[in-house]
Parts: C-alpha cells; structure tokens; sequence
C-alpha cells in the first residue's frame, strides 16, 4: 500500500517503526508537523511524548 505523506510525517513515522519510544520536544515552527505527528501516534505505540514549555 502506498501512502502520501509530508516530509517530517514521514521522518516521525520512521522514527516509530525504527523503535523510538520517546520523544521529548520543545515546539517551534519548522517541527509543527513532527510535533503533532509524534502526539497522535507514538501512544499508540506504546510510546511516550512529552512537550516541555517555557
């Protein structure tokens, strides 16, 4: 099956399949989609995100 994806959809989602369980960030604008990609699935994973503030 093909999928379409964006550029950092594709480097998250390769990221998961390569085994990272964890993902520590600090958003900032050219990582919006990575951001958001890891937040939706890498629970679904058995993963953990988590977003520091300022």
């Amino acid at each position: 099956m093909r999928v379409l994806m964006r550029g950092n959809e594709a480097m998250a989602e390769a990221a998961i399949r390569a085994g990272c369980r964890c993902y520590f960030c600090y958003p900032i604008t050219p990582q919006g989609e990575l951001v958001e990609y890891m937040a939706r699935h890498l629970p679904r994973h058995g993963g953990v995100f988590l977003q520091a503030e300022s």
